[in-house]
């Protein structure tokens, strides 16, 4: 068989990303996620006769922020559409979507793999969500949930501008990593409120021709699509070289075996026989609420890793930890204004206070401290005021108790700041070696490795209160 290296995979992705309205895209029911099966419908949903949809304001202002965030152009004038199939998770027998007029078009979203690289996006379009399919319930029997029927979406389609498994996962999550920081989407995949479909195709190398792609549907694991896209592409390349075609086809992921499989012949697109939607009107978007969004949009994270690696001058891995989480790097970005120790407030970003929120299972909007009070313990360890084992395992605490009592207080009251003293060091460092006489004599021998374990119980005499860096120097002078 012909190697892999032959052979060049070319991959495009629709991710799917389901909004955070508190109502449905066309109808007035809820969206919380793990109700009781079916307690989340109306007539509408259900496409009992008579009934209307109705446009839900804040999810066309979602899909807006994700274009915006994604450099797309946007859509002035938006028809909706009526995508036709038939398949019991679709009560009316239609989607409810946009076909001519997507409301984003021609945009980009940069990933690192680790070089840079633009996907480019081919269009975000508004969509509505089918109901639940639940096959394993009831042997021989198929389920239907339709409390995320009518649920809002967005779908993003990239251009095939993805080469490897390793660019797709990239871009899933950088794609996750956005909606987050908008806002407008929890990204848990394991929800479904994230799922991604991938087209596959190969060619050989030299040849200019897309080969006939397929489609592995309804993936709700970056991890997933990774390993069925690489399944996809070996799978591909074997039936060519044994002389075979590639069929136009449909096809799901199976995690456990790590294989795709067929489902069925992929439709196109005339036989959804799209058309308009004739009970929604048009809907226009005039350059004042472009600009309303525009304005409301959050800091986003690509720009946010560059503030920290240059002004703040954290490495690239800092950067990341930080801002897998956007209320801790927000938080980062408010503590810096007040102190000059910028990767100190990192570390305890990601050390003691990320810890602090695990233990309690709370949120930074719920912590009882500011941004200033981070500020100003992070620059009384800088300059050795206090241990950051002891400011992180007593002082800190310690400020949720006095949440308006100023730090260096809360400290000299706890007698928790480092002595200076040398007639206090002096005499923690005579206590400690008397102590170990033995140890003092194989030091003077040559044994220096034991400054260390000096230092140790020099700290734990002094219960963390002697200055390491003159306690240190004080020792080896009286040695």
């Amino acid at each position: 068989m012909r190697s892999a290296n032959e052979y060049i995979p070319t991959i495009g992705l629709e991710v799917h990303a389901q909004l955070l309205t508190k109502s449905k895209m066309f109808a007035p029911e809820a969206t919380s996620y793990g109700k009781a099966p079916n307690a989340q419908v109306s007539a509408i949903t259900l496409a009992h006769p008579g009934t209307m949809p109705m446009l839900n304001r804040k999810a066309i202002d979602s899909a807006l922020k994700m274009g915006l965030a994604c450099h797309t152009s946007i859509t002035r004038y938006n028809e909706f559409a009526r995508k036709n199939y038939f398949y019991p998770d679709l009560a009316k027998g239609y989607q409810i979507t946009q076909d001519k007029t997507p409301l984003c078009t021609d945009g980009y979203v940069t990933i690192d793999t680790p070089l840079e690289k633009k996907i480019r996006i081919k269009r975000i379009h508004i969509e509505e969500d089918t109901a639940k399919s639940m096959h394993d319930m009831m042997p021989g029997y198929t389920l239907l949930d339709f409390n995320r029927a009518g649920c809002p979406l967005i779908e993003i389609v990239t251009e095939p501008d993805v080469s490897t498994q390793e660019e797709a996962y990239a871009f899933l999550a950088e794609i996750r990593r956005l909606v987050r920081y908008l806002e407008i989407c929890n990204g848990n995949m394991e929800e479904g409120s994230l799922r991604c479909d991938a087209n596959i195709s190969v060619r050989k190398k030299g040849t200019e021709q897309l080969g006939q792609k397929v489609e592995v549907k309804n993936m709700n694991s970056m991890r997933h699509v990774q390993m069925a896209i690489a399944y996809e592409i070996k799978r591909q390349i074997k039936i060519l070289e044994e002389g075979g075609k590639i069929l136009s086809s449909t096809r799901s992921y199976h995690a456990e075996a790590g294989i795709t499989v067929h489902q069925r012949n992929k439709e196109t697109m005339s036989e959804y026989r799209y058309f308009p939607e004739p009970d929604l009107s048009p809907l226009i978007v005039d350059k004042g609420w472009i600009q309303t969004i525009q304005e409301n949009m959050p800091p986003l994270p690509r720009v946010l890793a560059k503030k920290f690696t240059t002004l703040y001058k954290l490495s690239t891995y800092d950067t990341n930890v930080l801002l897998e989480d956007k209320s801790i790097a927000l938080f980062f970005e408010q503590t810096c204004p007040h102190t000059t120790h910028y990767k100190a407030v990192a570390n305890w970003m990601m050390g003691p206070i990320k810890s602090y929120l695990n233990q309690e299972k709370t949120t930074l909007a719920l912590l009882p401290i500011t941004p200033i009070r981070l500020a100003k313990l992070v620059d009384m360890v800088a300059t050795d005021q206090i241990s950051f084992s002891v400011a992180s395992a007593k002082l800190f605490p310690l400020l949720f108790k006095h949440p308006t009592t100023d730090i260096y207080q809360i400290a000299q009251q706890e007698g928790l700041l480092q002595k200076e003293s040398s007639e206090e060091l002096e005499a923690w460092i005579h206590t400690v070696l008397n102590k170990y006489p033995d140890k003092v004599e194989a030091y003077r021998k040559g044994k220096k490795g034991l400054i260390g374990f000096f230092m140790g119980e020099v700290m734990k005499l002094s219960k963390g209160q002697a200055n390491p860096k003159q306690a240190s120097l004080l020792l080896q002078k009286i040695l």
